[in-house]
């Protein structure tokens, strides 16, 4: 009997050590796979590597993927104050532990008080449209704090730390900051410009130290005493204040009333994967029907070879010809009742404009039903996913350069120009109302892999998003070659523009078959994305904004 129970041991004992050995194998075979540069716990992609380390320091801490996104999208705001800030607004899309997926819309909004003739005061063509009537009611921190109360982990003050160090005690002037100083020099009455002035008036240069120390002194107000105190508290009345002061309408009530949205993200199977992605007035739903057309192409590598490369760019451009005739219908919901979104997101839908796109010429505005709009520039995203499987895609922005250019110089904020972007989308606006979006942050979700991926650049987010969607998905690129490949991006009057490294045989190929082409000076498209693929996480921050990510 003895004997029996010593074997009966024996046996357990060496099945618990076979166990744990394929255990470490198999832990240690799956490390081997990962990559050089690949990060194993977590990652942070900002379209600064500061921003990234800061966001990826707060993971370590414990932090959630919420936690992370905040206190990257923060830094962002003195890094890249040209994108976005605290005087604007962002959308969330968020997928915790069980994998269901939220979305947080704090997008700005009309104010109570608007000039009701302010659509004719749109331009014909683009242009900085700048100016105190086109500022909308700031919702960027009421966004922070309900994605944080709802899933944050560390304080909140902790996510302010890292950003208001940096404002007080200034840091060199970045390159793509530098860039678009010279842009508020044209007017030396605007108040925005003192921020970027030396002590002997001159325009601060790239390796120039700047600081924003009355930005420091808000976000501190911000971060001891919560998101109240930037919208009923004192740096409130300063802001009314100076935002009066420059001619706006926007008042204590208007700060009062805004409110964040919680809603269920939309979704679409995409291959493997199912595609998580907010709905209007974020342009989700437009991304989703150009994927959806692509989709039923059954595109592979050998797309982009020899004339399938033109035909693959031809049916692309095509279907985002029949996008620019549906962005007039992505409005807010809660102003305007016709579901007719929802309806670009079916397989049906994008199947019937498939059978109109031709394999060699195009047509006139009206085959497309385009109503001619205004193109938009601006915004930054920040894509994350943290030690637990949590991950955020987060898109935020202030509209054009420097938004409104209204500045306020007791709080130190730069005030969007939001409401611009109702121009060529709208007949009239409503307040409280929240204007269209190119905005897509998304997330996507396969048994084994997490993508999740968002774009800024206004118009051009969805080139950016749907063609480093389709080289990675379908073409076989890897997540960097995606995001570094040229595009091609079709205007708000379909005009074809291209990257300069774009295949010149392919653009002559689309100019014979009646594509009108047109050059552009400065793309704006900007892509930054984390992928977990089983136990391995890749980030790539876009170098076309000189970003880069950071892990652990």
């Amino acid at each position: 009997m003895a004997r029996s129970k010593a074997r009966i041991y024996t046996c357990i004992a060496l099945t618990l050590v076979s166990a744990i050995g394929i255990i470490i194998l198999c832990t240690a075979f799956a490390k081997q796979k990962c990559t050089e540069g690949v990060f194993r716990s977590a990652a942070v992609a900002a379209d600064s590597e500061i921003c990234s380390k800061i966001g990826r320091d707060i993971l370590q801490r414990g932090g959630s993927a919420v936690d992370g996104a905040i206190a990257a999208l923060l830094c962002t705001s003195v890094i890249n104050p040209q994108s976005m800030g605290i005087g604007g607004g962002s959308i969330f899309t968020v997928m915790d532990s069980s994998g269901k997926v939220k979305i947080i819309n704090s997008r700005e909004t009309v104010p109570q008080e608007f000039n009701p003739d302010l659509l004719s005061g749109c331009p014909h063509t683009f242009q900085m449209m700048t100016g105190s009537q086109w500022i909308g009611v700031p919702g960027e921190i009421r966004g922070y704090e309900q994605a944080h109360r709802l899933f944050g982990k560390l304080p909140w003050a902790s996510l302010f730390h890292p950003t208001i160090k940096l404002a007080r005690e200034g840091f060199p002037v970045p390159q793509v900051l530098g860039r678009f100083i010279p842009l508020i020099n044209t007017d030396e009455t605007l108040p925005v410009r003192q921020l970027f002035l030396d002590k002997n008036g001159n325009l601060l240069k790239v390796g120039d130290t700047v600081k924003f120390e009355k930005l420091a002194d808000t976000l501190e107000i911000i971060a001891n005493q919560g998101a109240d105190a930037f919208y009923t508290g004192k740096v409130a009345e300063d802001l009314i204040g100076d935002i009066k002061e420059a001619g706006g309408t926007l008042s204590m009530k208007d700060l009062e009333l805004f409110k964040v949205t919680v809603t269920d993200a939309w979704t679409i199977p995409l291959g493997e994967y199912q595609m998580h992605f907010p709905p209007p007035p974020s342009g989700g739903a437009i991304l989703s029907f150009i994927l959806n057309i692509m989709k039923e192409y059954t595109l592979n590598s050998a797309s982009l070879m020899g004339k399938q490369k033109t035909l693959t760019y031809q049916r692309y451009i095509e279907a985002c010809k029949f996008s620019n005739g549906l962005r007039k219908y992505i409005r807010d919901p809660h102003f305007n009742s016709e579901p007719r979104a929802l309806k670009f997101t079916e397989q049906q839908f994008a199947d019937h404009f498939r059978a109109m796109i031709s394999s060699n010429e195009t047509h006139d505005a009206q085959y497309y039903n385009i109503a001619p709009y205004l193109d938009t520039m601006g915004t930054t995203h920040v894509s994350v996913i943290a030690e637990d499987g949590t991950a955020v895609s987060v898109t935020s922005t202030i509209n054009h350069m420097f938004g409104s250019r209204v500045f306020s110089p007791k709080t130190g904020v730069i005030l969007n120009n939001e409401l611009a972007d109702f121009c060529g989308k709208a007949d009239h606006i409503v307040a409280g109302e929240q204007p269209p979006s190119s905005m897509s942050p998304v997330v996507l979700q396969s048994k084994y892999k997490t993508l999740v991926i968002g774009g800024s650049g206004g118009s051009m987010i969805t080139t950016g998003m749907a063609l480093t969607l389709m080289n990675h998905l379908w073409f076989g690129k890897s997540l960097e070659e995606a995001i570094a490949a040229p595009v091609v991006f079709v205007d708000s009057k379909n005009a074809l523009k291209f990257e300069p490294d774009f295949d010149k045989a392919v653009v002559e190929d689309l100019k014979n078959f009646g594509h009108t082409v047109e050059d552009q000076k400065y793309f704006y498209n900007v892509v930054n994305a984390v992928e977990k693929d089983i136990g391995c996480i890749q980030a790539v921050s876009d170098s076309r904004k000189m970003g880069k990510a950071a892990g652990y």
